[in-house]
C-alpha cells in the first residue's frame, strides 16, 4: 500500500497536497478506486479510498483510522551536518526508518558544513516516515550553535556526548536506564574540540565512547540511534 502525509486527518473525506497528489497521479499512477495510507505523522494512520485522482487535488475517503501511541521514552540526536550532506540526509532517513523523536544540526568548531537546508532535510523526512509506514514524524529543530545549544540544555535529562577524546568515558549500557529520555551530541569529521568538551562537561554532560572504532559522524549516529533502540529492547 502506498503511503501518504496529511497533517490533518479529522475528515472522513481527505484532500492530499499538490505535492503528494501529483505523486500520486504523475509518479504512482494510481486510480479511483485504489486504497492508500495517509499519516499526519502524529500517531494517526487511516486507510482510504481514491474517490478522484487529480494532479492538484486529489480526494480520498477514509476507510479506517488507526492511532498510534508515541513510544514512553523520547531519543533526541543532535548531529553535526557533514561536509557530504548526502551523508547527513542518508542519517535522517535510517534514523527516521529505526525510531527518532528528535533531531538538531549543531554547528561545531570543527564543522565544515555550517548551513543547511530545513526543507530539504523535512523532505527526507517526510519520505523515510512513508517508506518505513510509521506514524510518527521525527521532530527537526533548527541548525543551531553548539555553544548556544549546550547552553540551553535540560540538567535533568540525561544527556550525553560522544567524542574521540582522551579522558573518561562511558558506554551507553552503563549509563542509559531504559524506558527514559535521552539526548545523544555527534560531533563534526573534526570532532568536537577540547572546549566544547569542557564546557559540556561543566553543564553534566556525560562523555560515552561507541567503539574502539573511529566512526564517521553519520555511522557514529546510527549506532547510537540503534544502541538506545536495543536497550528499550525494539531490536529483540
Amino acid at each position: 500500500m502506498h503511503i501518504f502525509y496529511e497533517p490533518n486527518l479529522l475528515s472522513d473525506i481527505i484532500t492530499l497536497s499538490p505535492e503528494e497528489s501529483a505523486h500520486c497521479t504523475r509518479v504512482l499512477r494510481l486510480r479511483v478506486g485504489q486504497e492508500i495510507g495517509i499519516t499526519d505523522g502524529k500517531g494517526m494512520f487511516a486507510r482510504a479510498s481514491l474517490l478522484d485522482v487529480n494532479a492538484k487535488r486529489t480526494t480520498a475517503s477514509v476507510q479506517h483510522r488507526k492511532n498510534t501511541p508515541a513510544r514512553p521514552y523520547r531519543l533526541h540526536m543532535a548531529v553535526a551536518p557533514t561536509k557530504n550532506i548526502d551523508r547527513f540526509e542518508w542519517f535522517l532517513e535510517k534514523a527516521t526508518e529505526c525510531g527518532i523523536e528528535e533531531i538538531t544540526p549543531i554547528i561545531c568548531a570543527q564543522s565544515e558544513r555550517t548551513v543547511v537546508k530545513p526543507e530539504r532535510l523535512q523532505k527526507i523526512l517526510l519520505s523515510a516516515m512513508k517508506q518505513s509506514q510509521r506514524a510518527w514524524l521525527p521532530v527537526l529543530h533548527n541548525a543551531i550553535k553548539l555553544k548556544d545549544f549546550i547552553k540551553g540544555l535540560d540538567k535533568t535529562q540525561l544527556t550525553c556526548m560522544a567524542h574521540c577524546a582522551e579522558g573518561e568515558k562511558q558506554t551507553l549500557t552503563k549509563l542509559y536506564n531504559p524506558g527514559s529520555d535521552i539526548l545523544i551530541m555527534i560531533g563534526p569529521e573534526g570532532d568536537f574540540s577540547e572546549e566544547e568538551i569542557q564546557q559540556a562537561t561543566q553543564m553534566g554532560v556525560k562523555s560515552i565512547t561507541l567503539g574502539e572504532s573511529r566512526l564517521r559522524t553519520e555511522t557514529a549516529a546510527l549506532v547510537a540511534c540503534m544502541g538506545f533502540n536495543f536497550l528499550n529492547g525494539e531490536l529483540g
